[in-house]
């Protein structure tokens, strides 16, 4: 979001300037998508993952600056809090072997990477929360040491005008306060970009929409914040009322928060653009000298940086995403619902898993966002984030008759969701090895109601009975998990509980 942010205080006329000129990008990109300007199919992927670092006592470590000078790698950057890096893969094209190049790519990276953390006594780990993450943690003080972050908290904090309220109801319940955005670092992701034509970006969008319930379900990662175990994938909740700029009263009329899952079906890119201007005020209200029109009279392409940045600052689940390479405007879904980890298989299952059944969804006659109401999808992706394998989702009826049904997400996945995985890595022309191996990783899942949420909420119980205090068994069920991650075995394999101690002599 905005590399090239600098800090700075903001006037009226600078937020009056900063919406007309959103309005001539949206006008700009209307005019792209209607001269047909934008990249052919490429069926090109990419990978992002946010990670955290972690001491051998399974604390988190304030250490991303110095992590990052040894690591020394343009794939690696800061993320919001000193405690989180993320890695970025170049973009591959789907088909071949792609998914086994992408977790060899990845653990080559994540490896020399961790020995370079190591070198400073951390770690890293890939994990949806941090269970060891204390309130202490997530300060304003712990913020990367970079502009755009301190200025983006600066004016979230300016909008919201008063505390952030975290209150969220699980297994247990969590209610804090916080005077800045930053507990939302603790919020660690994959996300997962496909670059696709105009014509196919509402399908894709929708069919991703669709499924954002299911990819919770088998991916849950999140089961733990401060100490109380909430919902299997907590991220959401957290990421929405930590980012929320509306006061109480706002949110009783029903202003949207920045952070949300959408309320439509679309049928154009430009409705996410559109929908943006139209629902969230600027929070960075910085204007580039280009003038996007003048540039498509005269041949060119435009940045829309206005239209970039503020689509950067409203935190949908599916994000769209315009971007330029190699002077030719193109158009990505990215999928930002995903959790970290736990290992490079279980993320590249993941998206294996992801990729096929939107291709899938994408290409039926009966498009399933025809079929199930968008409040559905929605209802769909929250019992997700609370119950994780073990949610039950509202999914279309098969057959003549119509209407939905509800199912249980793991026979939803096993009976409906992997064929159809399965038909779309065919059509994007990936190997059946690759397919089969990474898509076995979904199905054992679902047939043992295991992913990662479930593993750590487990093994921390497990360490509760065996009589350590909830701090050390929290931190023991992390250490555990850095070793297993380490190790690579998928999470449906892992052992639960903790090692028996090794006898001396």
């Amino acid at each position: 979001m905005g590399e090239k942010v600098v800090a700075g205080q903001f006037d009226l006329s600078d937020r009056q300037r900063y919406r007309d000129k959103l309005r001539t990008c949206l006008t700009g990109l209307e005019r792209l998508l209607a001269e047909q300007r934008f990249d052919g199919p490429k069926n090109l992927m990419g990978l992002e993952i946010e990670l955290n670092l972690v001491g051998t006592d399974g604390m988190p470590r304030m250490l991303n600056g110095e992590v990052l000078a040894r690591i020394a790698s343009r794939d690696f950057q800061t993320e919001l809090a000193m405690f989180n890096l993320e890695v970025n893969i170049a973009p591959h094209r789907l088909g071949g072997r792609v998914f086994d190049r992408l977790a060899e790519e990845l653990r080559t990276s994540l490896a020399y990477a961790d020995r370079k953390a190591g070198e400073l006594d951390a770690g890293i780990v890939m994990i949806g929360i941090l269970p060891t993450l204390d309130r202490d943690d997530v300060v304003s003080s712990n913020l990367s040491d970079v502009d755009r972050y301190t200025l983006l908290n600066d004016q979230i904090v300016a909008a919201r005008g008063e505390d952030f309220v975290l209150d969220i109801e699980g297994v247990e319940r969590l209610t804090c306060t916080s005077k800045s955005i930053a507990p939302e670092a603790a919020c660690t992701s994959v996300q997962l970009h496909l670059q696709v034509t105009p014509g196919r970006f509402a399908d894709v969008w929708n069919a991703a929409q669709a499924v954002a319930g299911v990819q919770i379900a088998v991916g849950a990662n999140s089961p733990f914040l401060f100490g109380r175990e909430l919902w299997s994938e907590s991220r959401p909740p957290l990421f929405q009322q930590s980012t929320d700029t509306r006061p109480p009263e706002l949110q009783a009329q029903g202003v949207r928060p920045r952070t949300w899952f959408g309320e439509r079906w679309i049928s154009s890119a430009y409705d996410l653009f559109e929908e943006n201007l139209r629902y969230f005020p600027a929070l960075l209200p910085i204007c580039d000298d280009e003038d996007p029109l003048k540039v498509l009279d005269e041949g060119g392409v435009p940045s829309l940086a206005e239209l970039v940045l503020h689509n950067g600052t409203v935190y949908r689940w599916n994000r769209p995403v315009y971007d330029i390479a190699d002077g030719v405007p193109h158009l990505r879904v990215e999928n930002r619902v995903l959790p970290a980890g736990p290992t490079i298989t279980d993320v590249v299952a993941n998206a294996a898993f992801y990729y096929g059944l939107v291709r899938a969804l994408a290409e039926e006659p009966r498009p399933v966002w025809t079929r199930l109401p968008f409040e559905a999808a929605a209802a769909n992706f929250d019992a997700a984030c609370r119950h994780g394998i073990d949610a039950r989702m509202v999914w279309p009826r098969r057959g003549r008759h119509g209407g939905t049904v509800e199912v249980d997400a793991v026979s939803l996945v096993r009976e409906e969701l992997l064929p159809l995985a399965e038909a779309g890595l065919a059509a994007w022309g990936v190997e059946p090895a690759d397919r089969d191996l990474y898509l076995g990783v979904i199905e054992e899942r679902c047939r043992r109601r295991a992913n990662g949420a479930s593993w750590q909420a487990a093994t921390f119980h497990r360490a509760l009975e065996a009589g350590l205090s909830r701090d050390a068994a929290l931190a023991a069920t992390t250490r555990r998990y850095g070793e297993l991650m380490r190790q690579g075995e998928p999470v449906h394999t892992w052992p639960v509980g903790l090692p028996e101690p090794v006898p001396l002599g």
